[in-house]
């Protein structure tokens, strides 16, 4: 089985930190990407999240094939969930995003998808009767108020309110989907490897991807814009499989703490992109609402 060892030689600590600042900084810019096809042209959700994953899919199978060398197959009776999680998190949490990304902005889909540790644990209250403390009341407390503050002054400046509470209600549900993915995930990520796990259920992910588009959508919808398949290439590698790679290093190397602390920059680096290339406003609300959920987030994270 593959173990994940903490490599701490001293000359080489800024590795694992500088993984996960490019890898937040790929993340982030997975919602520009989508936002950028859907403004320049009229590519829909279901089709982009097949050419995403048309791009990405080698890496994911070479990330199962080279994190499984030398250990044993996986056994029969992971199979299953391995199934029901790669439906799960990589691609009915996807696709919600991708369809929620049609009707609201990349800041606020990123500070709502950036829930997800509160809701985990939520879940681990409902699921498994665990207390709750005061800090992370508190840490909810935060995270909701700051959506709620985004939502509220982007509602009042939308011409379409209907539009942003259905895009609102697609990312959060894309939020807890994925919350139920991480729930679900920790015994097999710690029988398999992350590695391991991540590039199985990612390209189980990808039957159900290309399986829904070749049911509802002709081959030939594949034929985009040509400029529009490098802003696909680029949300394929530099906004999935780079960053996702470079998470499972940086772990390794510094630590899931550490990583959890700097992958905290993510929405600060949406909205920002968001300004740079979609010409999103960046209101003080918008950071404010970007700084509490960012409080609740790193609150909840905190070890002790």
């Amino acid at each position: 089985m593959e173990e994940l060892r903490l490599i701490t030689h001293p000359k080489r600590n800024w590795i694992g930190p500088f993984y996960a600042l490019i890898a937040a900084a790929g993340f982030s810019a997975k919602a520009i990407f989508i936002k950028s096809v859907y403004m320049h042209s009229r590519v829909d959700a279901v089709t982009l999240l097949a050419l995403r994953m048309l791009f990405a899919l080698p890496f994911f199978l070479w990330m199962a094939w080279f994190s499984g060398r030398g250990n044993s197959a996986v056994a029969r009776r992971d199979w299953l969930t391995l199934v029901w999680l790669g439906f799960l998190g990589y691609y009915f949490a996807s696709l919600l995003d991708f369809l929620g990304l049609q009707y609201i902005s990349a800041a606020l889909e990123r500070l709502i998808l950036f829930l997800y540790p509160t809701i985990v644990m939520v879940l681990a209250v409902v699921m498994y009767g665990k207390t709750v403390n005061g800090r992370e009341v508190l840490a909810l407390l935060l995270s909701f108020s700051g959506i709620a503050a985004v939502f509220v002054s982007d509602l009042r400046l939308s011409e379409t309110p209907r539009a942003l509470w259905i895009g609102g209600a697609l990312v959060f549900a894309s939020s807890t989907a994925y919350a139920f993915y991480l729930v679900g995930s920790n015994s097999l990520i710690q029988r398999l490897g992350a590695m391991r796990f991540t590039g199985v259920a990612a390209s189980i992910s990808a039957v159900f991807v290309l399986g829904q588009f070749l049911a509802t959508r002709p081959v030939a919808a594949l034929w985009i814009p040509s400029a529009m398949y490098g802003r696909v290439l680029g949300l394929a590698v530099v906004s999935t499989a780079l960053p996702i790679w470079m998470t499972s290093e940086a772990i390794r190397r510094a630590g899931p703490s550490r990583v959890a602390i700097i992958g905290s920059a993510g929405p600060i680096l949406t909205i920002w992109m968001g300004g740079l290339f979609l010409d999103e406003p960046v209101t003080a609300i918008t950071m404010l609402g970007a700084f509490l959920v960012l409080g609740g987030v790193m609150l909840v994270t905190k070890p002790g």
